[in-house]
C-alpha cells in the first residue's frame, strides 16, 4: 500500500474535518484523479514524435497512454482533423498515489531554480493543473534516449468544492506551494 494513500486516510482527513467543520467523513474532499498530458506539436507531420512521448510518458506513469488526436482543423496550426497531437493518461487510485509521491518527493525537487508551485493554478472547482517545462525531472527518464525535451500538463482531479478545500488537501499532501 502506498504511504500517500495511508497518509491521507489516518492524517489528512481528521485534519480536515477539523478544519472544516465536515459532519461526516465523505464530505472530505479527496483526490479523484490525476491527468497527465503532452502535446506534441510535431506529431502530425512525423510518427516518432508521438510515439517517443508516449513511450516517455508510459515509463513515467507505468501505465499505457493513448493518443490524443484533433477534433477540428485548424489552418494556422497546419492541424487537419483526426490527426496525432498528443497522448495522455490518467490515473486512478494506487497508481494515482505512486505518482503523486514520486513527483512531490522525487520530480519537483529536480526542477532547476525551484522555488515552489504557483497558487493560482486553481480552476475553481477544486481542481489543480501543473505545468512542467521538462520530462527530464523524472528519474525513469534517460536524457540519451529522449527524442525532444517537452512539456507536460498534471491535472490534479479532486472532489472539492471550493479552490481553498482543494489547495489544504493539497498541501497536507506536502504540496511545496510558494510561499
Amino acid at each position: 500500500m502506498s504511504t500517500y494513500k495511508e497518509l491521507y486516510n489516518k492524517e489528512i482527513v481528521p485534519a480536515l474535518m477539523k478544519e472544516f467543520n465536515y459532519k461526516t467523513v465523505m464530505q472530505v474532499p479527496k483526490l479523484d484523479k490525476i491527468v497527465i498530458n503532452i502535446g506534441v506539436g510535431e506529431g502530425h507531420t512525423d510518427e516518432k514524435y508521438i510515439d517517443a512521448a508516449l513511450k516517455d510518458l508510459e515509463a513515467i506513469t507505468g501505465q499505457k497512454a493513448v493518443v490524443t488526436k484533433a477534433h477540428k482543423s485548424i489552418a494556422g496550426f497546419k492541424i487537419r482533423e483526426g490527426q496525432s497531437i498528443g497522448v495522455k493518461t490518467t490515473l486512478r487510485g494506487e497508481k494515482m498515489y505512486i505518482f503523486m509521491e514520486k513527483l512531490i518527493k522525487i520530480a519537483l525537487p529536480r526542477v532547476r531554480d525551484f522555488r515552489g508551485v504557483s497558487k493560482n493554478a486553481f480552476d475553481g472547482h477544486g481542481n489543480y493543473t501543473l505545468g512542467i517545462k521538462e520530462q527530464l525531472i523524472f528519474p525513469e527518464i534517460v536524457y540519451d534516449d529522449v527524442v525532444k525535451v517537452r512539456g507536460m500538463d498534471i491535472v490534479f482531479v479532486t472532489t472539492a468544492n471550493t479552490n481553498e478545500e482543494a489547495k489544504a488537501l493539497l498541501a497536507k499532501f506536502n504540496m511545496p506551494f510558494k510561499k
